[in-house]
Formats: structure tokens, sequence, C-alpha cells
């Protein structure tokens, strides 16, 4: 396996645990898979052994001894558990930053700490949902896919926050279909899966049990699902979602893509919560983040677990090193 270069690693909302969990991931993961954090070094926590650097070519050098980090001013306090809106610019610049140097090979791959999205749009009127539309806007896609994954389990939604009643009219053949090809090509093309294998499960319980339970199965979705397969696509379903995640079956698929949020989500935080990592497919490049939020409730404390943005750096660097 080929030795890819360093992470960039977004700041993330500076009143969050970004900042503690990146020295953390430091201190495990040292030179083994080199990060740089972009960011104002006020923000980490008291005490952590940081070496400024210029450009992500300096990360080898410093990373055995010393937190890498690509320096940013922010005009706004440092205090924890309340974000300040004078950081929102910074926030921001850190994330453009960090795709910056992935787009011009300096860099292989971004990973994202939580930002707070009230706090970027009170201070810098940021006008993105969150972390994955901006970051398609950065790379001029119209359409990305969120996958969940871990060693046991990778869950793509194909619809994410909205309200359950809206799923049925939000759910439709095209969208379906630009998940489960969005998703092939990303297993194939930064997982390095040959031939992969997706299992897709139905919108309703028993995937409509031939239409005593709803008709979408029916009226479209086994449809679509055949038609995929006529074209190559090694897709399954629909599928019963309640004997979807067990073990055995686990073993026949490479993802599911799931209709709805806690369709995906429930089983993955479920089989592996602290080792879950968000990978957004569809983009340019290669961009993984922790599974959870800025937890203000317990930044600044030390209580902070790290697990989640080691895996999401860890699962970065195989990423990058795929062929």
């Amino acid at each position: 396996m080929s030795q890819p270069g360093p992470i960039a690693l977004s700041c993330g909302e500076p009143a969050g645990i970004g900042p503690e969990i990146a020295f953390k991931a430091w201190q495990t993961l040292r030179s083994t898979c080199p990060f740089f954090w972009i960011g104002d070094p006020r923000h980490l926590p008291a005490g952590t052994p940081v070496k400024e650097i210029a450009a992500p070519a300096e990360v080898a050098a410093a990373c055995t001894d010393s937190l890498p980090v690509l320096p940013l001013s922010f005009s706004g306090s440092a205090a924890k558990g309340s974000a300040d809106p004078a950081n929102a610019a910074g926030v921001i610049r850190s994330i453009e930053t960090a795709v910056h140097l992935v787009q011009t090979g300096e860099a292989a791959a971004v990973c994202t700490a939580p930002i707070h999205k009230k706090a970027l749009i009170d201070g810098a009127g940021f006008a993105y949902p969150g972390h994955t539309e901006f970051l398609a806007s950065l790379a001029g896609r119209n359409r990305v896919v969120m996958m969940l994954a871990s060693s046991q389990l990778r869950v793509v939604p194909a619809t994410i926050h909205i309200a359950l009643s809206e799923v049925p009219r939000a759910l439709t053949p095209e969208l379906l279909r630009e998940t489960v090809e969005i998703t092939a090509a990303g297993l194939k093309d930064q997982f390095g899966i040959a031939a992969p294998r997706i299992a897709v499960a139905g919108l309703n319980p028993h995937a409509g049990e031939g239409g005593a339970m709803g008709h979408e199965e029916l009226d479209w979705i086994n449809v679509l699902i055949r038609q995929m397969q006529s074209e190559g696509l090694n897709v399954t379903g629909p599928h019963p979602a309640d004997t979807l995640f067990h073990a055995a079956a686990r073993t026949r698929y490479d993802a599911a893509v799931c209709m709805y949020h806690d369709q995906a989500l429930i089983p993955i935080k479920t089989l592996d919560f602290d080792r879950g990592v968000n990978v957004t497919l569809g983009l340019p490049f290669i961009r993984t983040s922790p599974d959870h939020g800025t937890a203000f409730d317990i930044a600044g404390t030390g209580q902070a677990n790290p697990t989640s943005l080691i895996e999401a750096l860890k699962l970065a660097q195989r990423m990058a090193a795929s062929p």
C-alpha cells in the first residue's frame, strides 16, 4: 500500500470538542497517520505541543513530536461551551483551506470536525444546511451522498434530515437511482471494491409484504432495482429492513442503501457507536468526519472521546491509499 500525503483536518466549532479531540487524536496517531489541523492555535487545549507549518509538506517532519497546525487567526473568543459568531468566518475559512489543499494535491483527504450551523449563520450568513452541502458547492457538485461507515457496516440514507411523513414524497426513482449509482462508484473508486454489492432496504415494513403494508415497493422500487440489475449494477432488494442488519445478512453486501435517516443510522450506531465515520461520496476528493456533534456540554472538560475522529482519520488514510 502506497503512503498517501497528510490529511487536512478543519477545526470545526472552536467552542466545541473539536480542538480537544484533535489533540487526543494526534497523541494516538502521531506519525502513523499524519494529519494537520487548520485553525487558531489559541483554541487548542493548554499545553498542546504545536508546530506551526506553512504547507502540508512540513507535516511529516513535525507530527512525531508536535501537532502540526496551519494557523489561522480568528476574531472571536476561545471560551468553551458557548459558540461565538465572531469565529464563523474563520471556521468557514478552515474548511475552504482544507478543500483547496486537497484539490491542489498538497493534502490526501479532508477530515472535518463538527460545526455549529447557527453560529455560522449568525456570524457569516452561512447559506448551507450543513457541511456536506457546503463541500458539494466548493467542489461544484450538485448531488452527493452521505455514508456512515464502520468495520461492521456501511449504510447510506437516500433521504436524510426530513420528517418521516415527508419521506414517501421525497423518495423518487431518480433520487434512489442516483443514490445507488453514487454509492457504487464511491465503493469502487474510494474503497477499492472492484464489484460492489449494494442491498436496498424497503420503505415499508416487510418491504410492503406484497402491498399489504404499502405500495411503493410494488409501484416502482422493484421495477427500478430490476432495471439497475439489467444495467450491470450488483444491487438487490428491496429487503425488509428488520432482517437486513444481522450478522449473516451483513456478509452479503458491501453497503446498504436505506430509505430514511433512522433506518440507516440506528443499526450502525447500535453496532458500533464510537467508531462510526461519516463519509461523503460523490465529491472529487475524500472527505470523512466523526459521527457526532460539537458536544458543548463537555467541551473543555477533558471528557471528549476521540475515537470517532481517530477512525475518521484512519479511514481517510486507507481511502487515499486505495488503488
